[in-house]
């Protein structure tokens, strides 16, 4: 049974989950954003430029995120393309490319295709590999449409990284929907909980719903205003429109830290943590935890390990939290 939760008011933390069947299917919680960095102070410069290449994976260049080292970036007010070639306490630290020329040389980058086409680096048949029992609602062709709203999505890093992160991703996703089975939240008897401050919210309901497993009222209307989308008004577009899905289900993924430190997306991307996205997904239930919480842990990671085999990378360390 789903375990009771209190009422979170507007900004609090608070998690539910419940099992039935073996899954526990979690709910997000409420969390800003993570404030971008602006750090856009310079170090010597270096004069060489980094190791062209004839073919390259890269991102458009977005103030306030921390890239990797390794990472190429298109720097679109000029056009060029930039290699971080040293890194600070948090990777980049939030540095302009054109500014700060210790962390950054121009770089060559051809014959590439750019972030955001529409692609996504795990192919149809490896999704229907790793849900082969999915719910026809949760198409290939609807996640791939979302990733439009996030095109940094599995996009950063380098290959290596951006498949581990579709892996991660995907992992956490199977753990929520019982393998992309699940629509809707299935203990019916909450429907009418996830309201705050109760009892305004009319005849909405804001259980459960989508890949992520969507719930309570004020996250559909922070997902819903991030997106473009009144889906406070609307919340059952989050059951019934297989993009709108998959992109709440990434609003949390790239935007959302929950009761962690860094949002899911950042813990792959900057930390290689696996660990850190179950930490902000489902951590004041599955971390540091005993009996199911920590099986649901456990699950997780198996799960990525499988997912980051199909896709031919490792799963690196740090896979529980």
């Amino acid at each position: 049974m789903k375990t009771p939760n209190q009422t979170a008011p507007h900004g609090q933390r608070s998690r539910t989950a419940w099992a039935v069947a073996g899954l526990l299917c979690a709910h997000v919680v409420f969390a800003a954003p993570q404030a971008p960095r602006e750090d856009r102070s310079a170090a010597p410069s270096a004069t060489t430029q980094a190791g062209p290449s004839a073919s390259c994976s890269y991102v458009d260049w977005s103030r306030g995120i921390n890239y990797t080292l390794g990472s190429i970036v298109k720097y679109l007010p000029n056009g060029q393309y930039y290699k971080l070639v040293n890194v600070g306490s948090n990777g980049s630290d939030g540095t302009d490319p054109t500014i700060s020329t210790w962390y950054w040389q121009p770089t060559s980058c051809d014959n590439t295709t750019p972030p955001g086409g529409g692609g996504f680096i795990v192919t149809q048949a490896q999704f229907n590999q790793m849900f082969p029992n999915r719910n026809p609602f949760y198409t290939y062709a609807g996640l791939v449409a979302a990733i439009k709203s996030y095109p940094n999505f599995a996009h950063e890093g380098g290959d290596t990284i951006a498949r581990q992160e579709a892996a991660a991703f995907l992992a956490n996703v199977n753990q929520e929907t019982g393998g992309l089975v699940h629509i809707r939240e299935l203990n019916q008897a909450n429907w009418n909980h996830y309201c705050a401050p109760a009892g305004t919210c009319g005849n909405k309901q804001y259980y459960g719903r989508g890949p992520i497993q969507l719930s309570w009222n004020y996250n559909y209307a922070a997902a819903g205003n991030a997106l473009g989308l009144d889906l406070l008004n609307n919340p059952d577009l989050v059951a019934t429109n297989a993009a709108i899905a998959w992109q709440t289900a990434l609003w949390y993924w790239m935007t959302q830290r929950g009761g962690a430190s860094n949002t899911p997306h950042q813990a792959m991307v900057n930390l290689r943590a696996f660990g850190e996205t179950i930490r902000a997904i489902n951590g004041g239930i599955e971390c540091n935890a005993s009996g199911l919480g920590h099986q649901q842990m456990l699950n997780r990671g198996a799960y990525y390990r499988n997912f980051a085999a199909i896709l031919g990378v490792p799963p690196g360390n740090n896979l529980t939290c």
